[in-house]
C-alpha cells in the first residue's frame, strides 16, 4: 500500500510503498477514508520535543522508528477482519481509537489504554492515517459514527477526547463561573463546543492571532483575550472578574502556562495539554498559601471517545470548522498548519 511517510524529519512527507497489513486474531484492518491533521503530527515531522531547561526528548527516544506514515485522527471502512474479530464486518465505517497501549497492563485492562506505560500509538509507533490502510488490534478501538460527518468524526478521535479528558479534570465548576482556554486551533474550539454541550455558560478564550480569537467567538466564547498583549492578565482579569478556578492550556509553551498559573485562584486547576514546551518556575511555599493544582492531560480513552461520539450523535456538539484536502497534498496541509494558516481542522481523505 501507499503511506505519506515521514523518512526523515525535518524533510517533506514522501509516497513510499508498505506492506500491505494482513490481519491475525482480533485485529482488524480498515481502508482509511479520513484522517485528521494535528498539531502533534508537526512536533513529530520535526522530531524533537523541547523539555525546558534546554533538554529536548528526541523522537527515536520515545522508541519511534522512520519511516513513518503520521495520522492519528482516523475513520475508515472495514476492509480485512482476523478470525476472532468479532462485532465488526467487512464494510462497516468505524472511528479508529489510535492511544494504544500493550493491551494487557493493568491501565489497559481498566479502558486507560491512553496512559500505558509502553505505549503503541497509531500514528506514532505505527503506521496511521497518512496511509492508504491501518490495522487495529482489536474491534474494541473502533466506534460506529452513526450520521455524523465521517470527517468531522475523525477529529474525535484526538481532539475530541483530548478536550472531553482535559475538561473533565477541570471540573467540577458551576456553569456561571468563568472558564479559560488559552489557545484557539482545532483543540480549543473542539473545547468551546465540549463545553456548551456539557451546559457551561462562561467560556473565555486567548489567542494571538485576531482570526482565531474571532473563531473562538463564532464557535461560542463570551470573550476573547489577546494573550499576547503586553497587558493580557490585566485583560483577562477584565474579562473573567477575577482569578479563576479553571485553565486548560493547549498551547503549553513557557509563558503560556505562567499566565494560566497566574490566572488561578485559590483551589484553582492548571491542565495543560499542548506540547509546545518550555519550563515555568514554581514557588513552593506559594503551593502552600494559595493552593492550585497543576496536571497533564494526555489525550483520553476509548470510553472517552464512546462518549464524545454519543454527544455528536445527539446533536449538541457544533462541528469545528473542518478544511477538506486529499491525502496526496499532505505536505501541503502541514506546511499551512506550521504556519499558522488553519482555522479548526484540516482533514485528509482517500482519492
Amino acid at each position: 500500500m501507499l503511506a505519506w511517510a515521514v523518512v526523515r524529519n525535518r524533510a517533506p512527507l514522501e509516497c513510499i510503498e508498505i506492506a500491505d497489513p494482513q490481519p491475525s486474531g482480533t485485529e482488524v484492518v480498515l481502508e482509511v477514508t479520513q484522517c485528521g491533521v494535528c498539531h502533534s503530527d508537526l512536533h513529530f515531522w520535526e522530531g524533537e520535543y523541547d523539555l525546558g531547561g534546554g533538554k529536548v526528548l528526541k523522537l527515536s527516544e520515545r522508541g519511534v522508528t522512520l519511516p513513518r506514515a503520521m495520522g492519528h485522527e482516523v475513520v475508515g471502512r472495514v476492509i480485512r477482519c482476523g478470525p476472532a474479530a468479532t462485532g465488526v464486518a467487512v464494510g462497516d465505517l468505524r472511528v479508529v481509537f489510535p492511544w494504544l497501549g500493550c493491551g494487557t497492563c493493568p491501565r489497559c485492562l481498566a479502558g486507560e489504554d491512553n496512559i500505558c506505560a509502553t505505549p503503541s500509538s497509531i500514528g506514532v509507533m505505527r503506521h496511521g492515517g497518512y496511509a492508504e490502510r491501518v490495522v487495529v488490534p482489536h474491534p474494541r478501538y473502533l466506534v460506529d459514527p452513526g450520521a455524523v460527518d465521517p470527517a468531522l468524526a475523525a477529529t474525535y478521535a484526538c481532539s475530541g477526547i483530548t478536550v472531553y479528558s482535559a475538561i473533565r479534570k477541570a471540573m467540577p465548576l458551576p456553569p456561571e463561573a468563568p472558564f479559560v482556554l488559552i489557545g484557539a486551533g482545532g483543540l480549543g474550539l473542539a473545547a468551546i463546543s465540549m463545553l456548551r454541550a456539557l451546559g457551561h455558560r462562561r467560556i473565555v478564550s486567548l489567542d494571538i492571532e485576531a482570526g482565531k480569537r474571532a473563531a473562538a467567538l463564532a464557535m461560542g466564547a463570551d470573550a476573547v483575550v489577546d494573550s499576547g498583549a503586553p497587558d493580557a492578565m490585566a485583560r483577562l482579569m477584565e474579562a473573567t472578574g477575577g482569578p479563576v478556578l479553571a485553565v486548560i492550556d493547549f498551547v503549553n509553551a513557557s509563558g503560556t502556562a505562567q499566565l494560566g498559573f497566574d490566572a488561578l485562584a485559590k483551589g484553582g486547576k492548571l491542565v495543560l495539554v499542548g506540547i509546545m514546551g518550555g519550563e515555568m518556575p514554581l514557588s513552593l511555599a506559594s503551593m502552600i498559601f494559595k493552593p492550585r493544582s497543576i496536571m497533564g492531560s494526555a489525550t483520553g480513552s476509548p470510553q472517552d471517545l464512546r462518549e464524545v461520539i454519543a454527544l455528536a450523535q445527539s446533536g449538541k456538539l457544533a462541528p469545528i470548522p473542518i478544511t477538506r484536502m486529499p491525502r496526496s497534498r499532505a505536505n501541503e496541509a502541514l506546511q499551512l498548519l506550521h504556519d499558522g494558516k488553519v482555522t479548526g481542522r484540516i482533514v485528509l481523505e482517500a482519492g
